[in-house]
């Protein structure tokens, strides 16, 4: 782990460079040396009165993988919440009252982030999963029909390069 320096936090009271054992803080970059910074020493974390210092791991562990059945429930949790979500917007655009619209749409929020969290859980909202690219070359093999619109070919073709 390192440290890194929040610089819109940072009021420069500049503790962090008297406690840095190794002299990694620099305040007029702003910046923190990783080469010189300790693995987890935190003085300057604990001494920065401002809150602008924090740590940060170096390696972060491998995603393990999930078993099918749960990626399968959470896909079909992603799609009742998705179905759930366009009732919520029809019922927010026929609701008799303002305060009756504002809960309407807030319900829909927030089935569209349950229905983003199953997506992620499912391994489907990390751009570079295997998940994302099997969907986006289904989506290309496909071409589903897009209400009145042209399907985005050669942008989805360009994304698919790209990862």
């Amino acid at each position: 782990m390192h440290a890194v320096r929040n610089l819109r936090l940072c009021t420069k009271d500049c503790v962090c460079l008297f406690v840095c054992p190794t002299g990694a803080t620099d305040t007029e970059t702003g910046q923190i040396d990783f080469e010189k910074c300790l693995d987890g020493c935190r003085r300057c974390v604990d001494a920065c009165p401002s809150h602008a210092i924090s740590l940060v791991m170096d390696n972060y562990p491998a995603r393990p993988a999930k078993d099918k059945a749960v990626a399968d429930a959470l896909l079909n949790f992603m799609e009742q919440k998705h179905r759930e979500e366009a009732l919520a917007k029809a019922l927010a655009a026929s609701a008799s009252t303002p305060a009756r619209a504002k809960v309407a749409k807030a319900l829909a929020a927030s089935l569209r982030i349950l229905a983003e969290d199953g997506a992620r859980e499912a391994g489907y909202m990390i751009p570079q999963s295997t998940e994302s690219k099997a969907f986006l070359e289904k989506l290309l093999a496909q071409r589903p029909s897009v209400a009145g619109k042209q399907f985005p070919e050669a942008e989805l073709k360009e994304l698919l390069s790209l990862l």
